[in-house]
């Protein structure tokens, strides 16, 4: 019963996030400046063109109409059709999305395998020469952009030394640089969440009480103190991975992958308000369910944050 009511709780709070996003980004498109018909028309089109076009997109409409058809539209999964291509936003969307969401995914399993193992070393290990490693590791991949690493990368393992492709797509070699260059920085993040959470619960009671108890060293932290220490880990990668999917759009543009970084950069060169709306509520809504599973996560690895 209480894990039913914490999963409507969350599910409503989902719904409502979603809401205020697309209002939001409703509004916001609207006050840029520019014409959209006059960037499908050109220079040269008549004021009958130009608002035959804005006939046809809609926007000739009061604001208020403007808003409740798209808010229509949503409620059928209906992002619209790109201005310049004229094909539905979703179905361009969901051709790009594959890419997109492999790398990410792998991005975050390249950050978790080095900082949780780095993270719970550096805990047990405190003030030792891996703990100074880690923080210093965690320093680097905050301060080092990661389009300036993977341009780095590049140069170093697709140019100097030929092991990577150095531009395409298609193979899981084309998306290790990409995901090495998002994966670092996350790594960082994570590491210091893992190595924080890790110190916090070898100092718990229960540590203390399963030592005196004559447990090993190894099973107290490794089995007892870092399983519980893997609850704040999974919530801060779960949102990490959100992130992941807008830092996507500088990294797919330094290594020319068509995901849904390139497809939402056209947009913005091309003005293609349509296509940038649709885009970032679907982003939005991407990362707002990844946060949502994680909260029903947390809540199956720890119960009582369903009591609570």
């Amino acid at each position: 019963m209480n894990f039913a009511l914490f999963f409507l709780k969350r599910l409503l709070r989902l719904l409502a996030t979603l809401f205020l996003i697309s209002t939001i980004v409703f509004f916001v498109i609207r006050v840029i400046p520019g014409d959209p018909a006059l960037v499908i028309a050109g220079i040269d089109a008549s004021p009958g063109e130009i608002e035959a076009i804005r006939a046809t997109l809609g926007t000739d409409k009061p604001l208020a109409a403007q808003y409740f058809s798209w808010m229509g539209s949503l409620l059928r999964f209906d992002l619209g059709e790109s201005l310049m291509t004229r094909q539905p936003v979703m179905k361009l969307i969901l051709q790009r999305l594959p890419l997109t969401l492999s790398l990410a995914f792998l991005g975050i399993i390249i950050g978790m395998l080095i900082a949780v193992p780095l993270g719970v070393l550096s805990a047990v290990k405190r003030w030792s020469f891996w703990d100074y490693f880690g923080m210093a590791f965690s320093q680097a991949g905050i301060a080092i952009p990661s389009f300036w690493l993977g341009i780095i990368l590049l140069l170093i393992f697709a140019v100097r030394i030929p092991i990577f492709p150095l531009f395409g797509s298609g193979t899981l070699a084309h998306l290790i640089l990409p995901a090495l260059s998002l994966g670092f920085a996350r790594a960082a993040v994570i590491l210091r969440i893992t190595r924080a959470a890790m110190v916090e619960e070898l100092g718990k009671e229960y540590i203390i009480t399963a030592r005196a108890k004559g447990l090993t060293e190894k099973l107290v932290k490794y089995k007892h103190a870092l399983k519980n220490a893997m609850i704040p880990v999974i919530t801060i990668s779960g949102i990490q991975f959100g992130y992941m999917l807008g830092g996507a759009i500088i990294i797919e543009q330094v290594f020319s992958l068509p995901g849904l970084g390139r497809l939402f950069l056209t947009g913005i060169y091309q003005r293609d308000f349509t296509l940038i709306q649709g885009g970032v509520v679907f982003v939005a809504a991407v990362f707002s369910f990844i946060n949502f599973l994680v909260d029903i996560l947390y809540s199956l690895l720890n119960p009582r944050i369903t009591l609570e």
